[in-house]
């Protein structure tokens, strides 16, 4: 069941033209959105921000904004079935709205995983600050980082700068303060980055956006990773080129409290 150009279609197959910009180049963007309770309302879903994501993005691209009140009707439609649904628009405007169900093994990742560092320029994203349909670099990263017997990749960028993982973006912790790869190294402007930032400032609690070198790596004392589905994840070990391993700290609470916050029983 998915939702296309303003229709609900109960196939698992969608026909497109052989000339789909979006099929021969990866030329759509799109954002991966959870909704809690079933409501676009509740603020962990962050509907606006998943909606400005997307108007951004077109508006740079110069392409054509979707009809957005069907956009919305297909995401109430889907959301009853589904609680991440995943939201493509194509060059023309045409909106594709497909669901998932969370991770099965997402209680048991959110304990920590290891993530497998991906020291390779095959792995690097293009335009990596908007979500474009073109992630095969980041595909590529996670489904080598599988082989390896880790749930995660780490991106680099070419001095070896650590940039973000494969799906989410980075957080580690040194002497009382928190840190993650600042914008201009290059990163996706996480929706769930920017509210986990704005969380801990006005906790009071020490956080701050800086260049990832491997220096400074080396001085982490714990390290995550957060995206809008598992929330924050833990990175226990490293493997690679890099071998490290983090204690289980409760240091990663700071970054829970703010889902748990936010988080009511139904």
């Amino acid at each position: 069941m998915y939702w296309y150009d303003g229709k609900l279609s109960q196939q698992d197959t969608l026909q497109l033209h052989i000339n789909e910009p979006g099929l021969l180049y990866g030329a759509t963007v799109f954002t991966t959105m959870r909704v809690y309770q079933q409501s676009l309302s509740h603020p962990l879903t962050n509907w606006n921000a998943h909606c400005d994501r997307l108007k951004q993005s077109l508006t740079v691209f110069n392409w054509q904004q979707p009809n957005w009140q069907h956009l919305q009707q297909g995401v109430e439609t889907l959301l009853a079935s589904f609680p991440v649904l995943r939201i493509t628009i194509f060059p023309n405007g045409r909106e594709l709205i497909v669901g998932r169900n969370l991770p099965l093994d997402l209680t048991q990742r959110q304990q920590g995983i290891t993530a497998w560092l991906a020291a390779d320029n095959l792995f690097r994203r293009d335009i990596a600050t908007y979500k474009t349909g073109n992630y095969l670099g980041a595909y590529l990263a996670l489904q080598k980082a599988n082989k390896h017997g880790a749930k995660e990749a780490i991106l680099i960028d070419t001095n070896g700068n650590w940039l973000e993982t494969s799906t989410g973006n980075l957080w580690g912790w040194h002497d009382g303060c928190w840190y993650t790869p600042a914008l201009a190294s290059g990163i996706l402007p996480g929706i769930a980055r920017s509210q986990l930032l704005n969380y801990l400032r006005q906790q009071n609690i020490a956080v701050r956006e800086n260049i990832w070198t491997l220096e400074f790596v080396r001085g982490l004392q714990a390290l995550a990773y957060s995206n809008c589905v598992a929330e924050v994840v833990p990175i226990l070990s490293v493997t690679g080129e890099c071998n490290r391993t983090f204690a289980k700290n409760q240091i990663y609470e700071q970054l829970r409290s703010y889902f748990l916050s936010l988080t009511k029983p139904d």
